[in-house]
């Protein structure tokens, strides 16, 4: 999310393990990146199965090389503050009511899953079956795990968003063993809107093992939310050297799911993305505002991502194909809901607001535990 970097190019080109090259000039199917931004752009911040065969996974080459302007990149420098202990807010009044019933998460019912979903976070394995996971379960953010990054970012987080990112329970709480992560319309530090950008940096990163979570996320004009992950060292290399993995990420009410990775090859921006709408002619119909399991699996040779085990993305890393050595390092959380900026553009529908994603629980499975 760091970028929108990915939308600079017209089209996507990946070297497929048979030697072949694929392409596509459709826009949508690459995600402007969350870019550092996703979302992701940390570094800006004034503070975040197996394939089951070789011809899905793509062996990037330099060919799919996107080239980013010394403009669009994110500054290294990054400001964190601790989120508040306090709770969210707790009456009808002051939950906002949501683009989807399901979402009535401030109720003691849990919104409606999906059928692939699990039903609650209270099905969990034990502890120590996890590298780290978080279940939301008690009444405030684990200020243990995450930290925020404060700020609009540099030219909007590098892509130019239109929200004010704060620490304040009325952006981010946790509620009946759900996360918040709520975008408001509202004047604020000279920014329209307020939102939420939580980070693991500093505090968790790993290399290769499996993530899942369980997020049903907001639909709207102009709403960005998004689920991703960024290189540890983005403060010493800068993005996109550092490396961006894009889990989830969903721009206005198109209910279609990206995953996208970003990198640097020969120094310049490189990317490759997949979703929901177009994976090599399959698709799942999704309604994202109601809850659903992603996938991450992530070892030395594939960075791959399901949601209710339908596969929308996958990249080949295996012997640094295309300088993917960045994906070989350690990686920290980000979770975001943007307002505006270059990929769901600037056409605002202000009558979604409050508007939400909601998270259950995010877990990460030790390596040896991964599926391939």
């Amino acid at each position: 999310m760091l970028k929108e970097l990915a939308r600079i190019t017209p089209f996507v080109c990946a070297l497929g393990i048979a030697g072949l090259t694929a392409c596509s000039d459709d826009a949508s199917s690459a995600p402007a990146q969350n870019q550092v931004q996703g979302d992701g752009d940390s570094s800006s911040a004034t503070t975040a199965e197996p394939a089951s065969s070789s011809t899905d996974v793509p062996d990037v080459s330099s060919s799919a090389v996107t080239p980013a302007s010394s403009a669009d990149l994110p500054s290294s420098s990054s400001t964190t503050q601790q989120p508040s202990s306090s709770v969210g807010p707790t009456s009808s009044s002051e939950t906002p009511a949501s683009s989807s019933a399901a979402l009535s998460s401030c109720s003691a019912t849990l919104p409606a899953s999906s059928s692939a979903a699990t039903s609650s976070s209270s099905i969990s394995e034990p502890a120590e079956a996890y590298l780290w996971n978080d279940e939301f379960d008690g009444t405030a953010i684990d200020t243990s795990k995450w930290a925020f990054e404060i700020g609009t970012g540099s030219s909007g987080w590098g892509n130019n968003e239109k929200e004010y990112y704060t620490a304040r329970k009325e952006n981010a709480y946790v509620q009946d063993g759900i996360l918040h992560i709520r975008a408001n319309k509202e004047d604020y530090e000279g920014s329209k809107y307020t939102s939420a950008r939580m980070i693991t940096k500093g505090k968790f990163t790993f290399t290769y093992g499996t993530v899942e979570a369980r997020i049903a996320l907001p639909v709207g004009k102009g709403i960005w939310p998004a689920f991703w992950m960024l290189g540890e060292n983005i403060d010493a290399v800068s993005w996109p050297a550092c490396g961006e993995i894009d889990i989830i990420e969903a721009v206005n009410d198109e209910h279609v799911v990206y995953g996208t990775n970003h990198w640097s090859n020969n120094g310049e921006h490189a990317q490759y993305g997949k979703n929901t709408k177009d994976y090599y002619g399959t698709s799942k119909e999704l309604d994202i505002t109601v809850f659903h399991t992603y996938k991450l699996t992530w070892d030395k040779k594939l960075i791959t991502v399901y949601v209710d085990d339908f596969k929308y993305h996958e990249i080949s890393i295996e012997d640094n194909a295309g300088n993917t050595d960045a994906f070989h390092k350690p990686f920290f959380f980000l979770l975001n809901v943007a307002v505006g900026g270059n990929w769901p553009g600037f056409e605002i529908d202000d009558s979604q607001f409050p508007n939400e994603m909601l998270v259950d629980y995010i877990r990460v499975y030790k390596a040896e535990n991964t599926l391939h």
